[in-house]
C-alpha cells in the first residue's frame, strides 16, 4: 500500500507540474519569430522590451510615508477593473510592499485570482460590513504573494444592498471597521486597494467612503469614455456628502492596442480632459493576463516575463512615483 500512496503522490505531483505553464520571455518569443534577424521590428520589439524591463529592474518602488488607501471604480463592467486591482496590488507586493486587498465584488474574481478561498461558508467582507466580524478575523495571505494579505468576497455579498437598506451610517460601515483595523493592526500596510463591484449601489458608495483615492481603469473604446461622466459624478457626490478626502489620483487605460487608430484615439481624448491623472502607462490586451486566474493566481506570478506583467508593473510604479513628486 505503501508503494501504491508513493506512485500516486508522484503521479499527482508530475500533473501539477504540467499544469504549471512556464513560458519564454517577450525577448526570447521575438528572437525565436525573428531567428536573429536583423529586421527592423523585431530589432525594435526586442530593444523597447529590454529597456522597459531595464526600468522595472532597475527601480526602487518608493514606500508612501503613510498608508494610502485605493478603491479601484468604475460602473462599466468589462473595463479590466479587477484585473487592473488584482495586478496592481500584485506588483506592489511583489515589490515587497504590504498590501491589503479588499474584494467589494460579489463575483469574487479579485479572489479567485489570488488563490483565495470564497465559497458561501467563508468568512468574508460581507460579515464586515454587517458587524459580525472583523476584519482582523476574515483575512487570509496570498500563498503567491506572502506581503499581500485578503478580505475575500462571496456570492453571500449581494444581500448587503438590501440588508444594509435602513442603516442610518450605511454608507460609512467599511470605513469605520477599516479605520479600527489599521488602528491597532501590529503590522503596518503601505497599500490598502478595495476592488469595486460595477455599479453605483451601497457597496461601491462604502468603498469610495473608505478611501481618499481613486484609479479609474478606462478600457480603450468609446463605450468605456460614455460612462466615465456619470462615474465622475457620483465621485463628486460623493465627496461632497460623505468624504471631502476622496479624489481621482490615476487612470489607466486598459486593452489597448497601439496598432489601433481607436486604441489612440481613446488614450489622446482622456489625456486632453484628464492630463494630470492619466498614466503614460498603458495595458495591452494579452492573452496570459486573463489566462491567470483560472491558474488562482495573477499575472505578475503566472507570466513574471510576459508583456502584461511589465506593463502593469509599470503602472505601480507610475502610481508609487507619482504620489513622490505629488508629496516632495
Amino acid at each position: 500500500m505503501a508503494n501504491v500512496s508513493r506512485e500516486t503522490n508522484s503521479q499527482k505531483n508530475e500533473i501539477k507540474n504540467e499544469k504549471e505553464p512556464k513560458f519564454e520571455s517577450v525577448n526570447e518569443v521575438i528572437s525565436r519569430i525573428f531567428n536573429d534577424s536583423k529586421s527592423d521590428v523585431g530589432n525594435q520589439l526586442a530593444e523597447d522590451y529590454i529597456k522597459k524591463s531595464d526600468v522595472i529592474n532597475d527601480s526602487n518602488f518608493p514606500r508612501p510615508d503613510r498608508t494610502r488607501l485605493f478603491a479601484v471604480a468604475n460602473q462599466k463592467g468589462g473595463v479590466g477593473k479587477t484585473t487592473s486591482a488584482v495586478n496592481i496590488a500584485a506588483a506592489f507586493a511583489d515589490a515587497g510592499m504590504n498590501i491589503l486587498f479588499i474584494d467589494m465584488d460579489p463575483q469574487g474574481n479579485a479572489s479567485t485570482a489570488f488563490g483565495i478561498s470564497h465559497s458561501v461558508e467563508t468568512d468574508s467582507v460581507y460579515d464586515v460590513i454587517e458587524g459580525r466580524k472583523t476584519i482582523e478575523e476574515v483575512i487570509q495571505t496570498c500563498n503567491e504573494l506572502p506581503t499581500l494579505d485578503v478580505v475575500p468576497s462571496t456570492i453571500n455579498l449581494t444581500a448587503v444592498e438590501i440588508e444594509i437598506a435602513d442603516f442610518e451610517d450605511k454608507n460609512l460601515l467599511l470605513r469605520k471597521a477599516l479605520n479600527s483595523f489599521l488602528a491597532d493592526s501590529e503590522k503596518h500596510y503601505d497599500y490598502v486597494i478595495i476592488d469595486c463591484a460595477p455599479s453605483l449601489g451601497h457597496l461601491v458608495l462604502n468603498a469610495l467612503c473608505a478611501v481618499e483615492e481613486i484609479l479609474i481603469p478606462v478600457q480603450a473604446e468609446y463605450y468605456a469614455l460614455e460612462g466615465l461622466g456619470l462615474l465622475l459624478n457620483s465621485v463628486e457626490l460623493v465627496k461632497k456628502e460623505f468624504n471631502p478626502d476622496l479624489h481621482i489620483s490615476a487612470m489607466l487605460v486598459t486593452m489597448y492596442d497601439k496598432r489601433t487608430i481607436l486604441s489612440r484615439d481613446v488614450y489622446d481624448q482622456v489625456k486632453e480632459y484628464y492630463p494630470d491623472v492619466l498614466l503614460e502607462t498603458t495595458i495591452p490586451r494579452a492573452v496570459r493576463i486573463s489566462e491567470a486566474p483560472s491558474f488562482g493566481q495573477t499575472a505578475i506570478t503566472y507570466d513574471p516575463k510576459g508583456t502584461g506583467t511589465l506593463a502593469y508593473k509599470q503602472a505601480a510604479l507610475e502610481i508609487a512615483n507619482k504620489y513622490e513628486q505629488n508629496n516632495s
